[in-house]
């Protein structure tokens, strides 16, 4: 019989000026490790990577409102990762200094993605997958680890909430059909990790959400 697995390095912790959740997940035995949605503080997201012992292979994005990249190119820059969102939200990264001049943010740019996310994609730690879960925003993803039983929702799914549609190419009916028929269809033991805000368990979502229950 093989030994279990030991269990991913996980840490989520809010950057930026609007307090994103950035989260690092690690492989502990090759220390390979994905950065989802840099939203700021790249220093304080190496500090946390060297704290671990992890080397960065890619950098992912639940989508490309600014608050979830940022800090994007400066993590490339330092790390050589590679950038990777989904093609429906390319509108929205090319028109980062539009976003920031809506909402008073400093602009910092950011160069294109290296590769495009698509549905049911392996992601590059070799422990999760990538779901296009649009309706936030058409290219809107999250990224599931069965193993661990940890979805990492983005703005899709918070605590008791969802994200908003009246945003640029949001859309209820589909960010309704997101949960419901990809996120509510996962292990209900699992834990949530939103893209602002404290963790979540999905079952407690599926019973108690007062916007969208199974």
């Amino acid at each position: 019989m093989e030994p279990a697995k030991p269990a991913l390095i996980r840490e989520t912790f809010p950057v930026g000026p609007l307090q994103c959740n950035c989260t690092i997940i690690g492989d502990p035995v090759t220390k390979k490790a994905i950065v989802v949605d840099p939203g700021g503080n790249p220093e304080l997201i190496m500090a946390r990577l060297e704290a671990h012992g992890l080397k960065v292979v890619s950098i992912i994005h639940t989508h490309a409102h600014l608050d979830h990249f940022l800090a994007s190119g400066q993590m490339k820059e330092k790390t050589g990762a590679t950038l990777h969102l989904h093609k429906d939200d390319q509108f929205l990264w090319d028109n980062l200094e539009m976003q920031c001049r809506m909402f008073g943010v400093p602009y910092v740019p950011v160069p294109a993605p290296d590769q495009w996310l698509v549905d049911d994609q392996a992601l590059d730690c070799g422990c999760g997958v990538a779901l296009h879960t649009p309706g936030h925003t058409p290219g809107s993803m999250s990224f599931w680890f069965p193993r661990d039983k940890l979805l990492i929702a983005g703005d899709t799914l918070f605590k008791r909430g969802i994200g908003r549609t009246d945003l640029w190419g949001g859309d209820y009916p589909t960010i309704e059909r997101s949960i419901k028929q990809r996120l509510y269809r996962l292990d209900e033991e699992a834990t949530v990790v939103t893209g602002h805000g404290p963790d979540t368990q999905l079952a407690e979502e599926m019973r108690e959400n007062p916007f969208v229950r199974a």
